[in-house]
């Protein structure tokens, strides 16, 4: 008989290391330290942070989807994300559907069809903690829920960004409250786009399956981030109370059920 030694295979299922967490916690300080500076400059500063505030975000859902879930998760969920947001901002860019009319200013770097290659970025970012809130609380429904969470996160991102000039709507008809250069029909546009790309995200990606879950303290700590510096950025930088109360309150309505489900477990009548 021989004595080998034993190395275990890396297993997902096993959870994030250490030092993988102190990474991911490091990258989460970078992001928000970009979007912490985002009030303090102007003029090509500004641009430059918008940049590297959605490329540092779109790193950390790409990097926490790969040490939570394996290769595949992160390929399929990052190629899919990509292609579908640039198809349908090609779309809603080219025909006015299912956003409204709006173009894209050229300050955020090069396009494809006329949509910057940053903005499927911007979808990837927001995508991954709103597709495991979602998960995790009204598997079942996770298509709603997550669109309605996109939706909701932007309320804060479409305003900010039309002020900064990155990009124009045509208003026609009623506008978003408190957004009166925004059209209602974005709104709707982000729950319609954003069921379909959670609906296909939840279909085709594969489930966690231990016990305990994924460990999402990172994304759930970027969720929470982002109603806080909507609310505060709103109130005390951007002079918009509308705003800060409207999208704050929006926010805090589509996670108040996830929260309940982080803190207490998931209800019978949800699982």
């Amino acid at each position: 008989m021989s004595i080998r030694q034993y190395r275990p295979k890396n297993n997902r299922h096993h959870g994030i290391s250490g030092n993988q967490n102190l990474g991911l916690f490091l990258l989460l300080i970078l992001a928000i330290a970009f979007q912490i500076s985002y009030p303090l400059v102007e003029g090509d500063s500004l641009r430059y942070v918008t940049i590297f505030t959605v490329a540092t975000g779109a790193l950390l859902a790409l990097v926490h989807s790969f040490l939570s879930f394996g290769l595949r998760y992160f390929a399929t969920f990052g190629i899919v994300t990509f292609l579908f947001a640039l198809l349908v901002e090609i779309m809603g860019n080219k025909t006015g559907w299912p956003f409204g009319s709006y173009i894209y200013d050229d300050s955020l770097g090069p396009k494809i069809a006329g949509v910057p290659i940053l903005v499927p970025f911007a979808w990837i970012m927001m995508a991954h903690p709103v597709l495991i809130a979602a998960r995790k609380t009204i598997p079942n429904w996770a298509f709603l829920y997550g669109g309605a969470g996109l939706m909701a996160w932007d309320l804060f991102l479409d305003p900010q960004m039309v002020s900064a000039g990155r990009w124009t709507w045509d208003v026609v008809g009623p506008s978003v409250p408190f957004q009166p250069e925004i059209p209602l029909s974005n709104t709707a546009g982000w729950l319609f786009a954003g069921m379909g790309l959670m609906a296909l995200l939840n279909l085709i990606l594969p489930k966690e399956r231990r016990k305990g879950g994924v460990n999402s303290t990172i994304p759930d700590l970027f969720l929470a981030w982002t109603l806080f510096s909507g609310v505060i950025g709103n109130l005390f930088f951007f002079d918009r109370p509308g705003v800060a109360l409207f999208a704050g309150s929006a926010f805090l309505i589509w996670a108040t059920p996830y929260i309940f489900v982080v803190l207490f477990g998931k209800p019978d009548l949800l699982k």
